[in-house]
């Protein structure tokens, strides 16, 4: 089944994990937002300090970011969809968003580092073969793809002398990312989301990768109670059977009505996610400063992240009482251009 989103339909359970994505995201770009100078004060690794580290290492680490970038891959084939049902030529309305997205992303990065946005910008390229793909052929490649993943991150985590440059090429975060772009991308043409509660087999591929997904973050809190230098290829190895039973179970949750109700003011975040993903590094760099935090220990970490998205959802709600679209989105959608106007066919069906 492949279905196209109308123009002014907005899947609510998309916002509501997108809102939840930057949530977690926090968790991990926080420390980042504070460099540490050579010579200064170096974070806390002992005590709670180790135990939270260690509780972000099982549940958030990775696990997030490839939700938002799964969540990429979604609106890929909405955007990409929408302009096709307008007349206008879908891949290169979609190059020039990704064009606008690097640009806005290379200035992002001189405020902070560890900026995703030209990240997902220059993978995002590697979607427009897929576009006119069939399911079938989509499928065949996101299964393949998956698999040298693994093997490329298992194998030197049990044999090391297969640790190459080779094998880190296929197990590092940009193979992650477009994993997470493609299932995302093959999820929203299939029309799953729409329609999650008729999907076929999705409760059996819950159950089948459940194991593994607790199986890796057992493994996963074990490798970093003991300090463990292959933790962060024990977290990639999880990586992608822990988000599909993320992703499976948030869209379960968000199919029901009251819980959609119930999170709005998250919707409200993830609806101008670009804005507030930007927004984090400056709120996050005020709160520091205000609090003369000069090193982030990962009790700080757990303070600051709620605060903030506390903040971007206060923001988030009033500023939607007043306009339809976050002021970064609107930039975004100006560099891109303006999209071709839709054909007027004899009738209409309201």
């Amino acid at each position: 089944m492949s279905t196209s989103v109308t123009p002014k339909e907005r899947i609510q359970s998309l916002d509501i994990i997108r809102g939840f994505a930057l949530f977690g995201i926090l968790f991990i770009n926080i420390a980042g937002y504070q460099a540490i100078i050579e010579g200064g004060p170096m974070p806390d690794y002992s005590g709670i300090n180790k135990t939270i580290n260690s509780l972000i290492n099982v549940f958030v680490e990775k696990k997030f970011f490839s939700m938002f970038s799964f969540l990429f891959g979604v609106g890929f084939y909405i955007f990409a969809s929408r302009a096709e049902a307008r007349g206008d030529k879908p891949r290169w309305r979609f190059v020039r968003r990704l064009v606008a997205l690097l640009l806005i992303g290379i200035v992002h990065i001189f405020i902070f580092w560890g900026s995703i946005l030209v990240f997902y910008a220059v993978i995002g390229f590697l979607l427009l073969p897929f576009y006119k793909a069939s399911l079938k052929t989509i499928r065949n490649w996101l299964i393949g793809i998956i698999a040298v993943h693994l093997i490329a991150t298992a194998l030197p985590l049990f044999v090391p002398a297969t640790d190459s440059f080779v094998t880190s090429i296929f197990s590092n975060d940009s193979m992650l990312v477009f994993i997470m772009f493609l299932s995302g991308f093959y999820v929203s043409k299939a029309g799953w989301i729409q329609n999650i509660k008729e999907v076929k087999y999705l409760k059996l591929l819950f159950i089948g990768l459940l194991p593994f997904a607790v199986g890796s973050m057992l493994w996963i809190w074990f490798a970093s109670e003991a300090n463990n230098g292959q933790v962060m290829k024990i977290m990639t190895l999880g990586t992608v059977p822990v988000t599909y039973c993320y992703l499976i179970m948030a869209f379960w949750i968000f199919s029901n009505p009251i819980a959609v109700k119930l999170c709005q003011p998250v919707a409200k975040v993830g609806r101008m996610a670009l804005t507030n993903y930007i927004a984090q590094s400056f709120i996050a760099l005020a709160i520091m400063k205000a609090m003369s935090i000069e090193v982030v220990n990962a009790k700080d970490v757990i303070v600051i992240a709620p605060m903030i998205f506390v903040i971007q959802i206060v923001f988030s709600v009033i500023y939607f009482k007043f306009f339809k679209m976050g002021p970064m989105e609107k930039l975004w959608r100006w560099m891109t251009g303006k999209p071709k106007e839709p054909k007027v066919s004899g009738t209409q069906t309201i």
